[in-house]
């Protein structure tokens, strides 16, 4: 008799282990990064969560650092901000390497070099990680090089028109803007667009897909008043 219980438990079980599955990493939880599972969800996973604001303090510090280190390159040269923060970081760690020998002095205590635990782990690049991010980097330098040919020997007609308009408008921006204030507006908008979009999806989309929409429409009319463009379609 004991068998049969134990035969009708099994699909209860199964069925229960089974309904688990949707709550995995990927399937829809807000605080977690989508289309990535467990394994896959690596160096990618980690940027999506500090530009969403997963955890506050850690994109706070991460927001306020580079924010500072740009405004601090906008005023003062490259040379005096890079030597001012090496002059920052060596006052910490000399400042807590002499006390923490005073204490161990004054202690009597032999706990050693307080570092010792980030001067033993092993920082080398092997050959194989070496070869691997520069071959990750030649399919992306391989890609960008293809691109650069189509755009300016015209294989395109109409995407090296945009290319052509956009550097035009580029250089309205670089009249206005210099290369450190855009970074300084690129940053503020990787850390408060993603956000806003992800509480205002809905109405996002519908704008933007009205705004695809007429710019489709723009193109096509263009594109059929281009003779070489609408002989190439015709074919």
């Amino acid at each position: 008799m004991a068998e049969p219980s134990a035969a009708t438990q099994s699909p209860s079980i199964s069925s229960s282990s089974s309904g688990a599955e949707p709550s995995a990493p990927g399937g829809g939880s807000p605080g977690a990064c989508p289309a990535l599972g467990a394994k896959s969800c690596g160096s990618s996973c980690a940027v999506h969560d500090l530009i969403f604001w997963r955890d506050v303090k850690k994109t706070g510090f991460v927001f306020g650092t580079t924010l500072i280190m740009l405004l601090s390159l906008a005023a003062f040269s490259v040379i005096s901000v890079v030597s001012y923060l090496i002059l920052a970081l060596l006052s910490v760690t000399i400042s807590f390497r002499v006390y923490k020998s005073v204490i161990q002095a004054v202690q009597k205590s032999e706990e050693g070099h307080p570092f010792k635990a980030y001067l033993d782990v092993d920082i080398t690049l092997s050959s194989e990680a070496f070869h691997n991010y520069v071959n990750a980097a030649m399919v992306h330098i391989n890609r960008a090089l293809k691109l650069i040919i189509r755009l300016f020997l015209v294989e395109d007609l109409v995407d090296s028109l945009k290319l052509a308009v956009f550097m035009w408008l580029m250089t309205y921006v670089g009249a206005v803007f210099n290369g450190i204030t855009l970074l300084i507006l690129a940053e503020l908008l990787i850390f408060s667009v993603p956000i806003v979009y992800e509480k205002y999806k809905t109405q996002i989309d519908h704008y933007v897909g009205i705004a695809r929409d007429q710019t489709k429409s723009i193109v096509e009319k263009i594109q059929a008043k281009l003779p070489g463009i609408a002989k190439k379609k015709a074919e």
